[in-house]
């Protein structure tokens, strides 16, 4: 009997905000990519990110509450192996990561494992990267500075909002931390489908046997709680109908008094105006998307959900501004209404 070929494996990772939802949800599009199941990984305690994928050929799978280099790694393993005895026309697999992890670990913990290794080729490491935000993320983070390291490929994302200046400075930056990742532009997502389907031919074995990424730098494991204690997340929920205005008003407020210490907010909400269509909301520090919208309710449960991630972010502030806009009541928290006819009031506030 034939022995299988083993599945390819590609890591999509990238720091908060990044866009690999966004980037993944075009690639799914390619008749390419036929025979692809996709593991989205999240961290937090509401999950967002599975049911924002479209539909992929062989499924999609969620892994959360945790982050793939650390708390869940183990259930990694368990989902591989898993996915890999379903046979059939299976031919790929993404694996979604977390904006929190290291991808190193991951690749260790497939490689290491005697079936994973045998079941599967790790074809590729695809690192996100904003246009706008990106250098300043390199600069303040080293969870975003080791993705880019061990990319194989390296993909802009956002790039018709950064102007020259701003690319510029990135460029410079990710060519500090790997020299020989091609960099390619998201904008043109058939180029991006070409390179994420050509095999590298990178020797993996030589990388997690010396614990280096291609920048030659070491990459120390890092404790298991390090993310939670780096970063907050504030989950909001709402279980009716909210005026759009309302939502609108309340991530502007947000932006306004929290944007530099905001790496991540996504969320869906179920509008006055249209609730059987859900609201898409995403944005990466003051950077706020334009809302989109869903054409159905990917799950049964409505309302509101949205999750704020941030470095030395004021989760109670947040907690009770969104409170108020939801209408909420809280004591000595200021309604939706004198927030909205009076927000210059709100800047300096503890609430």
């Amino acid at each position: 009997m034939a022995l299988r070929a083993p599945i390819a494996l590609t890591v999509l990772t990238g720091f908060l905000g990044a866009g690999k939802t966004t980037l993944l949800n075009r690639l799914l599009k390619d008749p390419s990519l036929a025979g692809t199941a996709v593991i989205v990984n999240e961290f937090g305690e509401i999950s967002l990110d599975h049911l924002l994928v479209e539909r992929a050929s062989d499924g999609i799978i969620e892994l959360g509450d945790g982050c793939l280099c650390c708390t869940v790694r183990g259930a990694l393993v368990d989902t591989l192996s898993a996915v890999a005895e379903r046979g059939g026309t299976l031919r790929r697999v993404i694996v979604e990561t977390t904006g929190l992890a290291d991808p190193l670990p991951v690749l260790q913990a497939i490689m290491a494992h005697p079936a994973l290794s045998h079941l599967y080729r790790i074809e590729s490491v695809v690192t996100v990267v904003d246009a706008v935000n990106g250098a300043a993320t390199l600069a303040a983070h080293e969870e975003a500075r080791r993705q880019v390291a061990v990319a194989d490929r390296l993909v802009l994302t956002k790039s018709d909002l950064a102007d020259a200046g701003e690319r510029q400075d990135l460029v410079r930056a990710l060519r500090a931390l790997n020299g020989e990742g091609p960099l390619l532009d998201a904008q043109a997502p058939e180029t991006v489908s070409a390179a994420l389907l050509a095999a590298t031919g990178r020797d993996r074995g030589t990388d997690l046997a010396s614990g280096h990424g291609e920048d030659g730098h070491e990459h120390h494991h890092h404790d298991d709680h390090a993310h939670e204690t780096a970063f907050q997340m504030v989950s909001l929920r709402h279980d009716r109908p909210l005026p759009r205005a309302a939502v609108e008003n309340f991530l502007d407020l947000l932006a306004t008094q929290q944007g530099d210490r905001i790496l991540r907010i996504k969320g869906l909400v179920e509008t006055a105006e249209d609730p059987a269509h859900p609201m898409v909301i995403q944005g990466a520090q003051r950077l706020l998307h334009r809302p989109e919208f869903l054409e159905s309710w990917p799950d049964g449960d409505r309302g509101t959900r949205i999750v704020v991630i941030g470095h030395a972010l004021d989760t109670t502030y947040v907690e009770r501004i969104f409170a108020a806009f939801a209408g909420q009541a809280a004591v000595d928290t200021p309604d939706r209404a004198a927030l909205e006819q009076n927000p210059l009031s709100v800047p300096g506030a503890r609430f």
